[in-house]
């Protein structure tokens, strides 16, 4: 099964390159995916998947059919990029390949993982190994930050709506080809102190921003080099004889933390400092929400939290991956994204923790490359990830040929 495998990726490597270069050179800033939405569902046509289309929330969506309506395999990578694709100046325009490297926004997170999903799907056609259930590539809008605005549309109405419900999900997200499976989260609260009297107001600021910096200054003193907190400089306004101040607040969830408990609990201490700076002074805490309109017209209220998530290192869906990567000759690397910044994430969150589906990352590019100046991926790993990502795949929802076995997971 493998060596029909590498045999057809002679003739997919060029495509799957050409097609990594063409997103890569292709403006997709979140919220403005349309451009790059239209190559990818024109790719899916062209390499014949059963079924391709994009739904209300902009999400491209390629579907390559088995022969039972389970299980469901969803190969997921986000559209959406943080900035332009308008080249660099030390490395010239975006989609250029140089040193076997190919540059520019999104490369490595995640239009390197994307094109490789994609050329997964047509590898597994070409290869005509059969699939015992299906296989959904899907291409999300609106996930940087984590929020996954395009996901949830996708999980939550899309696809119930053609009766299919994915027993098993991939994120195409860096991981240099190791297969990980979870990490941290991270939540965004607006704080509201107002009151009469503004130096009461400025000595409850005072309190409450140096008490919110102790526990970020006791993680950097043990050499903690992840960003734990995050204070925006405080916004204060005068009118009609009261002051208030507004700022913004971002932390990092560990994996048992709720964020409606976070809320309370920071409203109630910062409530009891302002009480001790003196004076009356009131306190408000909410999770950050933002309307968001995608590139299709629709319109939704996103809150600004990513929950932590994980998938058990032992569940039969990582030890099916892993076996599958080994016989097929991948190296297997498990492990967890690091999230060194606030305000990164994967539909991870979204995946296991709402609809308690499996999921793991595989993708080529290196997650120190995300968001990164000269943001680059490994022409190399874009082709091997193609490679494994079909294997997994096919582990997980195809018919066993060649000597595999049948077991259920």
């Amino acid at each position: 099964m493998y060596r029909i495998m590498q045999e057809r990726m002679t003739g997919i490597r060029e495509e799957a390159i050409n097609f990594a270069r063409n997103l890569v050179r292709t403006d997709s800033r979140s919220l403005d995916e349309s451009r790059v939405a239209a190559l990818v569902e024109a790719e899916m046509k062209a390499q014949g998947y059963y079924k391709v289309f994009h739904d209300d929330f902009g999400n491209v969506v390629g579907l390559v059919s088995g022969i039972r309506p389970s299980p469901t395999v969803l190969l997921n990578c986000h559209m959406d990029t943080v900035s332009t694709s308008g080249g660099d100046a030390k490395r010239g325009p975006c989609g250029e390949v140089e040193n076997g490297r190919l540059y520019g926004p999104g490369a490595a997170d995640c239009k390197g993982g994307l094109a490789a999903q994609v050329f997964a799907g047509a590898l597994l056609k070409r290869s005509l190994l059969p699939l015992k259930g299906n296989l959904i590539i899907a291409a999300t809008t609106a996930e940087q930050n984590g929020l996954s605005l395009g996901l949830r549309g996708l999980i939550g109405s899309t696809l119930p709506d053609l009766g299919l419900k994915p027993d098993f999900a991939i994120l195409g997200e860096p991981t240099d080809m190791g297969l990980y499976y979870g990490h941290d989260g991270w939540m965004e609260m607006d704080v509201r102190v107002e009151g009469l009297n503004p130096f009461n107001v400025d000595d409850a600021v005072k309190a409450i921003v140096s008490d919110l910096e102790k526990p970020a200054a006791a993680n950097g003193e043990r050499g903690r080099s992840r960003e734990t907190l995050k204070i925006s400089e405080p916004d204060f306004r005068d009118r009609k004889g009261s002051r208030s101040a507004s700022l913004r607040v971002s932390r990092r969830m560990e994996p048992e933390e709720d964020s409606g408990a976070v809320v309370g609990q920071v409203k109630e201490s910062m409530s009891r400092l302002a009480e001790s700076a003196g004076g009356q002074v009131a306190v408000e805490v909410m999770v950050r929400r933002e309307e968001q309109r995608l590139y299709t017209g629709k319109v939704d209220v996103v809150r600004h939290v990513a929950r932590a998530w994980s998938t058990d290192p032992f569940n039969p869906m990582i030890d099916r991956a892993r076996q599958a990567l080994e016989a097929a000759g991948c190296p297997v690397k498990p492990g967890k994204w690091q999230l060194g910044r606030l305000g990164m994430g994967t539909a991870g969150g979204v995946l296991v923790n709402e609809y308690k589906i499996p999921t793991v990352g595989y993708g080529p590019g290196l997650e120190s490359q995300a968001h990164a100046e000269g943001e680059y991926v490994e022409i190399e790993k874009v082709i091997s990830a193609t490679y494994g990502s079909a294997v997994i795949a096919h582990a997980l929802a195809g018919i066993p040929v060649c000597g595999w076995t049948s077991d259920e997971i």
